[in-house]
């Protein structure tokens, strides 16, 4: 699917999708945004602007000179984005080719931050001047949509704090997955800033011909610091609630440990008066009595009892 924009006025406008053929609709777009492209789109896009799209495995690299780079085709920026995936947060990288008159971005999944700016377009929300700036525009929606996954984040701990210190009786096993699935969309965030951090820098060192975008560039860098100091501070907190949660498991499971200890101690005594009187030797004068069996009962009760009140007193049952 390719989707074409154009600057017009300062701001962005979608071009409608007609039947003009592509080779005639490209050069009047000033973004190109391709997702899983088809053979007919790619080809075009070669074609037109003499150039080898990146493939998908070229995109996952993760060395700078793979992610970062300028050649003959022009800037290449690799950026990791945020994506749900089956209730889980996964990141997806996108190839952003950014050249004087254009910027091509391809990717191969459906990503919120492009469907939101593409809906700011629509209502003429979107102020860009030139391909660079709308390449700012577009890191900036991505670190505003980090952001918000980090309140998200934020708040789920929040009623999680309360399932695992406030809450009786509650699922302390359903707490450990929230916490772990929390923990992993907040590495995933803060790889997502860190990747954000270093595409600016090198934007920073290549665009020096449009010093009018270094203070928005410098502006990110500045909320993504911020973002990720509140990363630092989730991490922490998730550690003190996981620690807490295996704490308070490990409490109940000392807890049904101890109830099986002292059973174990209070049936002791009446088990060591029953095995002396199944003795079968010749002469033991209890056996001779009348009330030889009840003697043997009442014995056996009153030392299960003894252990049991023993207990109480000191407190531990």
């Amino acid at each position: 699917m390719l989707k074409l924009f154009r600057i017009e006025r300062g701001l962005i406008r979608e071009l409608a999708s007609d039947d003009t053929p592509l080779d005639q609709t490209l050069p009047q777009a000033h973004w190109l945004d391709a997702q899983e492209p088809e053979d007919d789109e790619r080809d075009a896009l070669q074609q037109m602007m003499r150039l080898d799209l990146p493939e998908l495995e070229e995109m996952e690299e993760i060395e700078a000179s793979a992610r970062y780079f300028v050649d003959q085709a022009g800037i290449h920026v690799h950026s990791l984005f945020l994506t749900q995936s089956e209730g889980r947060h996964v990141t997806s990288s996108v190839a952003c080719i950014l050249q004087p008159n254009r910027l091509i971005t391809i990717r191969d999944t459906e990503l919120a931050d492009f469907r939101l700016l593409r809906m700011r377009a629509r209502r003429g929300q979107v102020e860009s001047h030139s391909p660079a700036e709308l390449l700012i525009t577009l890191l900036e929606q991505k670190v505003e949509n980090l952001a918000d996954n980090l309140e998200d984040i934020h708040r789920n701990l929040e009623k999680t704090s309360y399932l695992v210190l406030e809450e009786e009786g509650s699922d302390l096993e359903e707490a450990i997955a929230q916490l772990a699935k929390s923990e992993d969309s907040n590495g995933k965030i803060r790889l997502c800033l860190m990747d954000t951090q270093r595409a600016i820098s090198f934007l920073l060192r290549h665009l020096r011909d449009a010093p009018e975008l270094h203070e928005s560039c410098r502006e990110i860098m500045r909320d993504i610091d911020t973002l990720m100091a509140h990363t630092t501070f989730l991490f922490d907190k998730i550690n003190f609630l996981m620690d807490s949660t295996q704490g308070f498991i490990n409490i109940e499971q000392n807890q049904i440990i101890k109830i099986f200890s002292i059973a174990a101690v209070v049936f002791l005594p009446p088990t060591l008066v029953a095995s002396i009187y199944g003795m079968n030797f010749e002469h033991m004068p209890e056996l001779q009595w009348m009330l030889g069996y009840p003697w043997a009962l009442g014995l056996m009760v009153l030392s299960g009892i003894t252990p049991y009140l023993f207990f109480k007193y000191k407190g531990w049952l």
